[in-house]
């Protein structure tokens, strides 16, 4: 069974006024467009277009509750697809893991909070692995903590092109911090407690100096960060992370405890179905430290990209370390091509075209999708078939 979905962007301040309407053929709010959600989420259940179809639910939270034969065996939708557009930087941010996120969840239950408390760090028992395709050129993003030698250079260049002896000290001893046993999780701790506001405007004058060259787009970035968050500590441990530029098709897959922001772009982004956010800066949201402190992995590792599996035919697969999600891209082009373009199904599904139109046809019944066209899928749909010309992501499970 397909079953159409029609749903409205949500207009977080950061999100782009244009792209996601560009992207989907639609006409523009006129206002921020942050996130078009795509799942069962309480938070915001995407809409069904044709409620008689589904026995006169609204909503996918509704109809997947009262029928689980639509999710094939599983309890709920244990994903949520959502097409992503940032004009401006998120806040620096990690998720918990699946233990971390339900003790969390169940000792702010035990305390009272409020789910919608703006201070509660908790607003599930889930963990929230994602991952991130680009749509376009450009996607730019910090992710994960940079190799220490890399750090090391970064911040002696800074320091050479300090304006005085005093701004060159407070980078050097920043430099002392993080090469120190311990430093990563020591420094991140002293920035975010303490604010260091000569330190940070040591770094942003700095930063504002001719460079080698090497560290250009690093440079760049305090002086973007300086501006949409002045006098914020999330600009210094924005130094200490991977910073990444995406083509359009390369993706990025964040574990629990990886600190990471998007920083602008638009994508295609598919996470477990959470909403659980430990923020650590550029943000004036709820930051808890020692929360955050306890979540965050502080292994420097390299930038964790995520490279799909061709499967032929214009299908290729992007499978994370999560068994919740995996994520088909189908790009079909006006060319003929030798290999069925196919696909089984092993779970419930959400598609979304994103350019031209495509048709899926399965076991039962066959839907066509135009630019900008989502719907969900039943599992009984089996062996999906795609034809026509353009590109097309599905979201499913694992099995």
């Amino acid at each position: 069974m397909f079953v159409p979905l029609r749903a409205t962007p949500r207009d977080y301040a950061w999100g782009s006024p244009t792209a996601i309407a560009e992207v989907l053929g639609s006409e523009p709010s006129g206002r921020p467009e942050a996130e078009l959600w795509l799942g069962a989420h309480p938070g915001a259940p995407t809409p069904i277009a044709d409620p008689t179809t589904v026995g006169g639910y609204a909503d996918l939270e509704g109809w997947l509750a009262a029928d689980p034969a639509a999710l094939g065996g599983h309890r709920s939708l244990p994903f949520l697809l959502k097409v992503l557009a940032a004009a401006h930087p998120l806040s620096l941010q990690a998720h918990p893991d699946l233990q971390r996120a339900a003790a969390g969840f169940a000792a702010e239950n035990e305390r009272g909070v409020p789910l919608d408390a703006p201070h509660r760090n908790y607003k599930d028992a889930l963990h929230k692995p994602e991952l991130i395709v680009a749509l376009r050129d450009g996607f730019e993003a910090l992710c994960g903590f940079r190799e220490l030698n890399a750090t090391d250079a970064l911040l002696i260049e800074l320091g050479t092109t300090a304006p005085d002896p005093a701004a060159a000290a407070h980078i050097n001893m920043l430099r002392g911090m993080v090469a120190a046993p311990d430093g990563l999780r020591d420094t991140v701790r002293i920035l975010l407690e303490h604010h260091p506001g000569g330190l940070l405007d040591a770094l942003v004058v700095s930063a504002a100096a001719p460079g080698s060259g090497a560290f250009d787009a690093e440079r760049a970035l305090v002086g973007r960060l300086a501006e949409e968050y002045p006098g914020d500590p999330g600009i210094a441990v924005a130094l200490l992370l991977n910073l990444v530029t995406l083509r359009a098709g390369e993706a990025l897959y964040l574990p629990a405890g990886n600190i990471h922001a998007y920083l602008r772009g638009i994508g295609v982004e598919l996470m477990a179905a959470s909403d659980n956010v430990l923020r650590g800066g550029l943000t004036p949201k709820h930051v808890d430290v020692p929360e955050l402190l306890d979540v965050l992995e502080f292994e420097p590792r390299p930038v964790p990209w995520l490279t799909p599996t061709d499967l032929g035919g214009g299908l290729s697969l992007f499978v994370p370390d999560v068994p919740d999600f995996e994520l088909l891209r189908v790009d079909l082009s006006d060319e003929p091509s030798e290999q069925e373009s196919s696909f089984r199904l092993p779970g419930p599904g959400i598609a979304i075209v994103t350019d031209g139109s495509v048709r899926i046809t399965g076991a039962a019944s066959s839907i066509e999708l135009g630019r900008g066209g989502y719907a969900f899928i039943t599992p009984d749909e089996a062996e999906l078939r795609f034809s026509g010309t353009g590109t097309l992501f599905l979201a499913t499970t694992q099995g």
